[in-house]
C-alpha cells in the first residue's frame, strides 16, 4: 500500500471518528434538553393536579382585588420569575415555559430555564409586548434541527395539519386560555428602509385602523383560508420562528383568544 493511501486511509478514519463524536455530543445534548423540559411539564402537570385540574379560565380575585396566581405556576415562578406564560400545542413537542427578562429581550434566546446558557434557549414574549397589558403578544422560539422548541410550527403549512389542530392552549400566570387559529403566514425579517408589511412590528399597531390594517396583511399573507378572523378588541398570540425556505424567512402562526 502506498505511503498516500495511508494517509488518505488515516484522513478518513479520522474524519469517521470526529463525525460520530459529533453525532454522540448531539444526541447527548437533546437528550439533555429533553430531559429538562420533561421536568418543568411534569411541575406544570403536578401542580395543575394540586389544584384540582378545574381552574376557572378567567383569573381569581381575592378580597383584596388582587388576581390569584394559578396553581400549576407557582413552583417554576418561585424557581424563576422570568416566566410569564405556559404553551401547549396537541399534535407536536411544543409545551414550553414561555419567559420574558426585562433586563435583557433576548436573554432566552440563549438561556434556560434556570438561566444558565444555553443554545437551544427557551420562547420568549417579545420586548413590545406585555403580557396583562399588549392586545399582540408576539412570541419568538427557535426553529432547532433536532425538533425542539419551535420546529414544529413548520407541520401548520400544511392545511390539512391545522384542521386537526385548529386551536392551542396559552395560559398566563393567572388565566387559562384558548386561542383560535386566524393565519399562517410565510414573511422575513426586512430592512428597515423596505417599505413592506412587517408582521412582527407590532408597536406600530395601537388604533381600531391599524390594527384592523394588520390584520388583513396577514391574510394577504397566509398560506390558506382559515375562516377566521380578528378585529379590534381581539387579543392576538403570535408564534414566530425562522423558516429556512428564503433568506432570513420567518414562519409564523397567528391566532385571537377565545370569548
Amino acid at each position: 500500500m502506498s505511503k498516500i493511501k495511508k494517509v488518505l486511509i488515516a484522513v478518513s478514519l479520522l474524519l469517521l471518528v470526529f463525525s460520530l463524536v459529533e453525532i454522540a455530543r448531539t444526541l447527548l445534548w437533546d437528550y439533555a434538553e429533553q430531559q429538562k423540559i420533561e421536568g418543568l411539564t411534569q411541575v406544570w402537570e403536578e401542580d395543575s393536579d394540586k389544584g384540582g385540574g378545574d381552574t376557572p379560565s378567567s383569573p381569581l380575585i381575592t378580597k383584596t382585588r388582587e388576581p390569584v396566581m394559578l396553581p400549576e405556576f407557582r413552583e417554576l415562578y418561585a424557581r424563576n420569575p422570568d416566566i410569564v406564560g405556559w404553551l401547549k400545542i396537541d399534535g407536536t413537542r411544543i409545551e414550553y415555559p414561555i419567559m420574558q427578562n426585562p433586563q435583557d429581550e433576548q436573554y432566552y434566546l440563549d438561556h434556560d430555564f434556570d438561566k444558565k446558557k444555553n443554545k437551544g434557549g427557551l420562547p420568549f414574549l417579545d420586548a413590545h409586548s406585555r403580557i396583562n397589558s399588549s392586545d399582540i403578544l408576539l412570541i419568538h422560539g427557535h426553529h432547532m434541527k433536532s425538533g425542539w422548541m419551535f420546529k414544529d410550527l413548520m407541520k401548520y403549512k400544511q392545511e390539512s395539519f391545522y384542521k386537526e389542530h385548529t386551536t392551542f392552549q396559552f395560559s398566563t400566570l393567572y388565566e387559562k386560555e384558548e386561542y383560535e387559529i386566524v393565519a399562517v403566514i410565510l414573511s422575513q425579517v426586512y430592512r428597515k428602509s423596505d417599505d413592506v408589511f412587517k408582521y412582527y412590528q407590532i408597536d406600530k399597531v395601537s388604533t381600531p385602523a391599524e390594527f384592523d390594517s394588520y390584520v388583513q396583511n396577514l391574510k394577504k399573507l397566509a398560506l390558506y383560508d382559515t375562516g377566521v378572523t380578528a378585529r379590534y378588541g381581539d387579543k392576538l398570540v403570535i408564534l414566530s420562528t425562522c423558516e429556512y425556505s428564503t433568506e432570513n424567512g420567518r414562519l409564523a402562526v397567528v391566532a385571537r383568544k377565545r370569548k
